[in-house]
């Protein structure tokens, strides 16, 4: 009765089923790895000291910025250089912009620096001049999907719309960290720029995602087999009743039968 399955076609079913539930099961395991770091790292930041608290390293420690040293303080001297706005920024829920002032260091590369954020429609203060000594949080670089940023370009000459080296290389004539620092005190007229989370870390609304994915993965792996055994059974049923000769004719054959005795 079940001879249909050495047949091509269900060779061909039960090989897409021995592939697609390993394949289920293997993507809704990695998305459940990808909640479980996020609930680690999650665990982890509870615990570790405030990193504003700690002591401030010089920059060249903190470097390359990964979730162990985003947000600690970081320290670096140089002479402040071109400056920029960064509109569209929200702090204590209102609109403005931050002021972002290059920092040129004897390492060569120059620093963003978020000197602190500034209603919408005030103009931007000199940086001082001369040299200076700045502390301020640790940020990794921004990318498209970091919130506030304005990845479609088209704004004014002076504003930029994403802190990061990849934004700035062809506005500026020298290099740019692939970091910036957000000063722990704004200069004077404006408004201190909190330091963001680490990116990936937390049990943020892609955490749950994650955890969504799971589920579905799983749903998918379950879904495979529920349709195997019902093609399965569809199949054995229809074969069984050939055996017994209760399978309907072909349509083809009962018209002629009928034009044949009609004749």
């Amino acid at each position: 009765m079940y001879r249909f399955l050495l047949t091509p076609r269900w060779w061909g079913i039960n090989v897409f089923v021995v592939l697609a539930i390993p394949f289920c099961v293997f993507m809704g395991s990695w998305q459940l790895g990808r909640f479980e770091d996020r609930v680690q790292s999650h665990n982890a930041a509870d615990e570790r000291p405030d990193q504003a608290e700690q002591r401030a390293a010089p920059l060249r420690e903190l470097l390359p910025v990964d979730q162990k040293t985003s947000g600690r303080t970081a320290s670096a001297t140089g002479r402040y250089g071109d400056q920029f706005l960064v509109p569209d920024r929200r702090v204590d829920g209102r609109s403005g912009s931050y002021v972002l002032t290059l920092l040129r260091t004897d390492g060569g590369k120059a620093l963003p620096v978020v000197r602190g954020w500034l209603p919408k429609g005030r103009p931007a203060p000199a940086p001082p001049t001369g040299e200076v000594a700045v502390a301020g949080a640790l940020q990794a670089s921004e990318t498209p999907g970091t919130d506030g940023v304005n990845a479609s370009g088209g704004l004014p000459r002076g504003q930029l719309g994403m802190i990061s080296a990849a934004s700035l290389v062809n506005l500026v004539p020298y290099e740019v960290e692939d970091a910036w620092i957000t000063l722990t005190k704004a200069d004077a007229g404006m408004t201190a720029v909190p330091a963001a989370k680490p990116q990936n870390t937390g049990l943020d609304l892609k955490a749950f995602q994650n955890l969504g994915y799971t589920g579905e993965w799983f749903v998918f792996a379950g879904f495979v087999i529920f349709m195997w055994f019902r093609l399965l059974r569809r199949e054995a049923e229809a074969a069984e009743d050939a055996e017994l000769g209760l399978a309907p004719e072909p349509t083809g054959t009962a018209s002629t039968a009928s034009t044949a005795s009609t004749g």
